[in-house]
């Protein structure tokens, strides 16, 4: 009996040991990244946003905003019962645009789903947290987006002038479409120690720029780019907080624009308008919403006050559109933004995927393309 039990506790500890094995080798894959060391950690150490070996907001803010555990939330995100309509039955409208084709000199953006924008500013081209796979997640099938917003891929890109990313979550830094821009891209803003990522995917560092919040970037043509605080976390292992996330206010002489990144709402936003704004045309965080993680994400109500705060003329509704994170219906922020801004002094821009928007003096009319899509 002793050598029975023996056997089956050696036989137990061989399995345990080849997971564990298992899962240190698939961490090990390029996706994952890379974290900070050296040097990139020696500059982050210096941060005043950085303290006991991490990141951390402006002001306290936990994950967790209920008594559920993070392990128990995720779990119950992906493979709980599905309420509602978190993804629409059929495909999103969208307009493919041949942005190579298009006019260097006219301002404008091109909202390519989620949190992606390509931008026109000052006569240069911005790419800003592309995502052009079909699923933004390490493990295949875990977030896939909605059908017909996958319109482009890195071939379609013109040459870019700088690529912007707000945070190394894998919504917002997609390791397949950076590696593909690597060739088209001239510079790279990031948040401090998101560069390490860059350096294990092949980027030339020389092109890498790490900033800290309210620390600028400055591009040809006179424009800059000033890396603003934003409300939330970091990682793409267990690793938490060991780069800087971030937004970015666009500031050349004719316009000022603005991107939230991903943010809960906080007074970071008003100072933000009171430094680079009042801003022309913003895109804020406006979905992904949850009880359970309310400090990290805005709800429709709060993405109203924060385009108040920014001081600004014209609000896109972002992080939307194209994945299902939150268990809201896929729509819910399209209608209560809808709702949210009425009476405030912004106009809400709703464009299609893909849709291009001059930044001109032209009246813009956006039809509610979401409604009649279940």
């Amino acid at each position: 009996m002793k050598i029975r039990w023996r056997w089956l506790f050696l036989a137990l500890a061989t399995v345990a040991a080849t997971l564990v094995a298992g899962v240190l080798i698939f961490l090990r894959q390029p996706v994952f990244g890379q974290l900070p060391q050296g040097d990139r950690l020696a500059r982050i150490a210096h941060s005043p946003n950085h303290a006991n070996g991490i990141f951390h907001n402006q002001i306290d803010t936990p994950l967790r905003t209920t008594d559920q555990s993070e392990w128990a939330m995720w779990m119950q995100n992906l493979f709980g019962e599905q309420q509602g309509h978190p993804r629409p039955s059929g495909p999103i409208p969208a307009l493919k645009t041949d942005l190579k084709a298009l006019d260097a000199g006219q301002d404008l953006v091109v909202w390519l789903g989620h949190s992606s924008y390509y931008v026109q500013l000052a006569g240069r081209r911005i790419l800003i947290d592309p995502v052009f796979s079909v699923n933004a997640a390490p493990i295949p099938g875990a977030n896939v987006a909605f059908e017909g917003t996958s319109l482009y891929s890195a071939q379609d890109m013109p040459d870019i002038d700088a690529l912007l990313i707000s945070h190394d979550h894998y919504d917002h830094l997609d390791y397949p479409t950076v590696t593909a821009l690597r060739d088209k891209v001239a510079m790279v803003i990031v948040g401090l120690g998101v560069g390490a990522h860059f350096e294990r995917w092949g980027y030339d560092l020389d092109k890498v720029r790490e900033a800290d919040w309210h620390e600028a970037v400055t591009l040809p043509g006179d424009l800059t780019v000033h890396v603003t605080p934003a409300r939330h976390f970091s990682g793409r292992t267990l690793d938490r907080d060991q780069s800087l996330w971030a937004g970015f206010a666009l500031v050349s002489p004719a316009r000022r624009l603005f991107f939230s990144g991903d943010s809960g709402y906080g007074p970071h936003f008003a100072d933000i308008g009171q430094r680079y704004g009042p801003f022309d045309w913003i895109a804020l965080d406006t979905g992904q919403y949850d009880p359970r993680w309310a400090n990290v994400h805005m709800n429709h109500e709060q993405a109203a006050q924060a385009a108040q705060d920014l001081q600004t003329r014209a609000f896109t509704p972002g992080h939307i559109g194209r994945f299902s994170i939150a268990p809201h219906d896929w729509d819910d922020p399209f209608k209560r933004i809808a709702a949210a801004s009425q009476g405030h002094a912004y106009a809400l821009w709703t464009p299609l995927i893909g849709q291009p928007v001059l930044f001109d003096d032209g009246a813009k009319a956006f039809t509610a393309w979401w409604e009649g899509l279940q």
